[in-house]
């Protein structure tokens, strides 16, 4: 098994023409220190926890996907642009291929979950999810249609204090590949970004059954999320394997 690729807040470039891109806004990145044990058998075939201080992370974040395109194509109307909260895990590969592992993604866009199931084999539910932006707070809300138990409210405060060389925000969101697994065979597509701008947040209010019904009960009633951040947003491109 070798070591894992070094984090760098600096995305390497995509191999080839990029096959879409999207513009990610106002992100909130909650974060949970876990025992590794409790993420590996969640994580798909050939991939071992992303470790970082003796501890694997899970994930809460939501943000606005919009200007969504494919293939060089202009913005998608309406079905590009909707809130999405995903709920994400970080892994490795027996190549040392660091990536985010999705073990659910909420978007209120019924066309964009069925195909980003079929092409991709993300585990994308069909959820209602707003974002409304009051007195200087962002409330992001998730409610699965046909599953009313598993819904999320977050309510965050982001600050002017910036977060520069912080190895933990880097290790937590200078991810630069996604796994899934596509027909019986675990892939890794790539992702660029520019370097995120980062914020500390203050949390103001978390109501959430997502990382119960992802796998982790009683996380989000334990304990506040160890990191809070924010960013007001970059746009991605994505790439083949990689």
């Amino acid at each position: 098994m070798s070591d894992a690729w070094p984090i760098t807040a600096v995305a390497p470039p995509l191999v080839g023409r990029a096959t879409a891109s999207q513009r990610w806004s106002e992100l909130v990145f909650l974060h949970w220190r876990v025992d590794a044990e409790r993420v590996a058998p969640l994580l798909p075939a050939g991939l071992r926890p992303d470790v970082f201080d003796g501890s694997s992370w899970v994930g809460l974040i939501p943000f606005v996907l919009d200007r969504a395109t494919v293939f060089g194509s202009p913005p998608v109307p309406y079905f590009g642009n909707f809130v999405e909260v995903n709920v994400r895990l970080y892994a490795v590969d027996a190549r040392g291929r660091r990536g985010v592992v999705f073990v659910s993604l909420e978007a209120s866009r019924l066309a964009a979950v069925l195909a980003a199931r079929a092409l991709f084999s993300l585990p994308y539910m069909w959820s209602r999810t707003t974002l409304e932006v009051t007195a200087g707070e962002l409330r992001y809300s998730s409610s699965r249609h046909f599953a009313a138990g598993a819904r999320s409210q977050i309510v965050v405060r982001p600050t002017t204090r910036a977060v520069v060389a912080d190895p933990l925000a880097d290790f937590l969101t200078a991810r630069w590949a996604l796994f899934t697994r596509v027909r019986g065979r675990t892939v890794h597509l790539r992702n660029h970004h520019e370097p995120w701008g980062l914020f500390a947040a203050d949390l103001v209010t978390l109501d959430d059954t997502l990382l119960a019904a992802a796998g982790f009960p009683g996380l989000a009633g334990e304990r506040p999320p160890d990191s809070v951040l924010y960013s007001p947003g970059v746009t991605t491109w994505f790439g083949t394997r990689g």
